[in-house]
């Protein structure tokens, strides 16, 4: 039996379980990946208070050391389901059955996908999410990028410093991220910024080796390429979690201030939340937040 258990290891559910940790709680995070979330996959940090600049793999190996040393347990397995019965909560993974006084959900979001026919067959044959995982792959060589905010801008950035020319495509003439990161991209010789035009059909054989545009006025074009980054956003993957909590229309997971759900135990932090703004300084707060009210929660038992 543990103390709580806490879905997820990006920055929230780390947070979570360093307050339960000094707490004197015995606490277990339940990973399906690895830890870090989507910080990890972020090249670069400029908005985390005391450090300037920082890696997200980095921010999150300092976090995931701090928690370790304290004691966590953790384990790389994928929730399945959530039961409560009297004040005891059963979590099912795709590998074991665990028990617990209290849960935290911070298992975040998922990429965004373009849905088009054949996506899923490319994937990690030319389609990818990821440029930090699988950028380097394509070193000297061109490669097409979707996106036009924060995370895409980073992405066709730390792509130029190795690929031969990234082109991105925007789905709108103007950016929606920092403006250092525009002004970056705008000077940068080896990106060609293609505006007004949506990613329409994905070709190849095994191997996805062109895409196919569709602009505003409908007219089509293609780009051949070695790679197609993807990076239009996240989506909440909160279903499985619906007998214990409220999801909005969006299936992001409806608490309040403290974070609690409507099940009395089950708290919730970070992205796969209801909130406005979703950036590492708000997935800590909640972190905070939740790992506190589990505690309080437990105590009054």
């Amino acid at each position: 039996m543990f103390d709580i258990t806490i879905i997820g290891s990006g920055v929230a559910g780390m947070t979570a379980a360093l307050y339960a940790l000094r707490s004197n709680k015995r606490v277990l995070i339940l990973e399906k990946e690895n830890y870090g979330g989507q910080i990890a996959k972020s090249p670069k940090v400029e908005n985390y208070p005391t450090l300037k600049t920082i890696s997200g793999s980095e921010l999150a190996d300092k976090i995931f050391d701090q928690i370790v040393d304290l004691g966590v347990v953790f384990e790389l397995e994928e929730v399945e389901h959530i039961d409560k019965s009297g004040e005891t909560f059963t979590i099912k993974t795709n590998y074991n059955t665990y028990e617990s006084k209290a849960v935290v959900i911070a298992n975040g979001v998922k990429p965004r996908m373009l849905h088009l026919d054949n996506e899923e067959k490319y994937l990690g044959h030319g389609v990818y999410y990821c440029a930090i995982c699988d950028g380097p792959f394509f070193a000297g060589k061109d490669v097409v990028l979707v996106g036009d905010g924060n995370s895409a801008m980073q992405y066709a950035l730390m792509l130029a410093d190795y690929c031969t020319k990234v082109t991105m495509v925007t789905m709108f003439d103007k950016f929606f991220g920092e403006k250092s990161l525009e002004d970056a991209i705008r000077s940068n010789p080896k990106i060609e910024i293609i505006p007004n035009a949506v990613a329409s059909a994905l070709h190849g054989e095994d191997y996805l080796t062109q895409v196919e545009f569709t602009s505003t006025d409908k007219s089509k074009f293609t780009i051949d390429t070695n790679a197609l980054f993807v990076a239009i956003g996240q989506v909440a993957d909160n279903e499985k979690f619906s007998n214990v909590v409220d999801l909005d229309k969006a299936g992001y997971i409806v608490a309040d201030e403290s974070c609690m759900t409507r099940t009395q135990g089950v708290f919730v932090a970070g992205d796969c939340r209801v909130k406005n703004i979703r950036q590492v300084a708000t997935a800590i707060g909640d972190g905070a937040v939740a790992g506190t009210g589990a505690v309080n929660y437990i105590n009054t038992l």
